[in-house]
């Protein structure tokens, strides 16, 4: 197997940066990296299904009594510690979740099988494995992700190394997070694993629905080198009317626009909505593609794909149900009209039909035509922001803090007491480290970054109120010490 090329960690902190010309050059991408190794006859199939399973944990200030000298460890270590609090006894559980698909893929390719599975992982959860020591995790992993006959039916997700929510999060800081992943994994797994990640799935499927922000957003992640995004149903709307998707198990070509009249766009694949875990548990994208036919797409007739994402350890059906159920899924359908897919492979295939980005139908964050409709082309952003505020009087519906996995949970109203901490600590690492032009191989550099991604975790807005806000504005605290005392 292909040897990290990067450091994993480097004086003590995981590698988040210093490397950028080498992760640039391996996310550079120049030719596909899964069809020419896939077994699945593309030209006879009807449809596919896809599935990514989304493994998170925390880092918090949980490894003493006292808050403010605790040291910093994985939540799930918190849970070991502590194994008859709460659901903490599903700990060990959950860390057989995160090397399982390490003994799934060889088992069912031994038998003839086809499996397919997306994986993504934040990088506080894979800090906070090998912090534990629980190695195994990643020796299950690595087989799976750079041996070459299991490479193929194991497809990762790149995501922000911090399970930072893109819409209330600094869009410099969010660059910071989606690099450091890059190196991280590059250093876990090698620069010719990461040159395989092509797809990027947002945290908590969030996505910006400010123009400004969107248009970021979606620049950033193409800089990065991913080629295609996944977007949750309900988030989108067609560029045309401003309705809702109409073929949900095609690809649509994300569109954004600021401002200043900037535009870009990507590819984006399309979670749709339901029960996420049950769906997936019980591997209901494998019947809902026996559904599918093809589809006429810029004149060739293609297969469709159904497509979507759970977390992979959370709740019983995950632990406990999906194992068989994708065992069982895998044998049945492998070999089928409706085989398991990832979702590269498949858009290599229509690529080289000679479909592309622009085939697509176009699609824009939630909302958008709205304000398109009254927008006049490259006015600013102060014009823009006059007409958001119209907008706002004049439906209290209208909102621009994006959408996301649940539409009842906002990441910006009500969490003022933990926003606050982190725009100062965001601000004041703008000042002191990017204005003032340190250099990413600087070891204070590290450090600060290293402190700066975990405050903006999403878990600390996500639970309200309680210890976690306490978690969240005490690396904050922190974090604003280290910059005010270092640098």
């Amino acid at each position: 197997m292909t040897k990290p090329a990067l450091p994993e960690t480097v004086a003590g902190f995981p590698n988040l940066c210093g490397a950028e010309a080498a992760v640039a050059k391996a996310t550079a991408h120049t030719g596909p990296a899964y069809l020419p190794e896939s077994a699945i006859d593309f030209r006879r199939i009807t449809s596919g299904f896809a599935i990514a399973l989304h493994m998170h944990q925390p880092l918090i200030p949980a490894g003493g009594p006292d808050l403010r000298t605790a040291g910093i460890i994985s939540n799930l270590k918190h849970m070991m510690d502590y194994p008859h609090v709460g659901d903490n006894h599903n700990s060990t559980v959950f860390h057989w979740c995160y090397k399982r698909m390490g003994e799934f893929i060889p088992q069912l390719v031994r038998e003839g099988k086809h499996p397919r599975v997306m994986l993504e992982y934040s990088g506080t959860l894979l800090h906070g494995l090998r912090a534990m020591g629980l190695d195994d995790v990643f020796q299950a992993l690595k087989l799976v992700t750079c041996e070459p006959k299991y490479r193929r039916c194991v497809e990762w997700l790149g995501m922000p190394w911090g399970h930072a929510v893109a819409p209330s999060t600094p869009m410099a800081d969010y660059r910071l997070h989606v690099r450091a992943w890059q190196h991280h994994f590059a250093g876990l797994f090698g620069l010719e694993a990461l040159g395989r990640v092509r797809g990027f799935s947002p945290s908590e499927m969030a996505l910006p629905n400010h123009p400004d922000v969107a248009y970021e957003f979606v620049r950033i992640i193409k800089e990065c080198g991913y080629c295609w995004l996944l977007v949750q149903e309900h988030t989108v709307e067609r560029a045309a009317d401003g309705h809702g998707i109409r073929m949900r198990h095609l690809p649509h070509r994300l569109v954004v626009k600021n401002s200043r009249g900037e535009a870009t766009s990507i590819i984006a694949v399309v979670k749709t909505q339901g029960s996420d875990t049950k769906l997936v548990a019980q591997m209901q994208p494998a019947y809902e593609a026996q559904g599918q036919g093809r589809v006429d797409l810029a004149g060739r007739t293609v297969p469709q794909i159904v497509t979507q994402i759970a977390d992979g350890e959370n709740g019983g059906v995950m632990m406990n149900e999906f194992p068989p159920k994708f065992l069982q899924v895998t044998t049945d359908f492998s070999d089928t009209d409706h085989p398991p897919i990832n979702v590269s492979e498949y858009l290599e295939y229509l690529e080289s039909l000679g479909i592309t980005e622009n085939d697509f139908e176009p699609i824009q964050p939630i909302m958008q035509k709205r304000v398109w409709d009254r927008f006049k082309d490259g006015s600013g952003p102060d014009a823009l922001e006059e007409l958001l505020a119209k907008l706002k009087k004049e439906d209290h519906r209208f909102h621009m803090e994006g959408g996301s996995w649940t539409n009842n949970i906002s990441w910006t109203r009500g969490y003022e007491h933990v926003l606050g901490p982190m725009e100062e600590a965001s601000a004041l690492f703008d000042k002191k480290v990017r204005q003032a032009g340190v250099p990413p191989t600087d070891p204070r550099y590290r450090k600060a970054l290293f402190h700066l991604l975990l405050t903006q975790t999403s878990c600390y807005r996500y639970w309200g109120q309680g210890v976690w806000t306490d978690y969240g504005r005490e690396l904050c605290r922190r974090t604003i010490d280290i910059l005010k005392r270092e640098f």
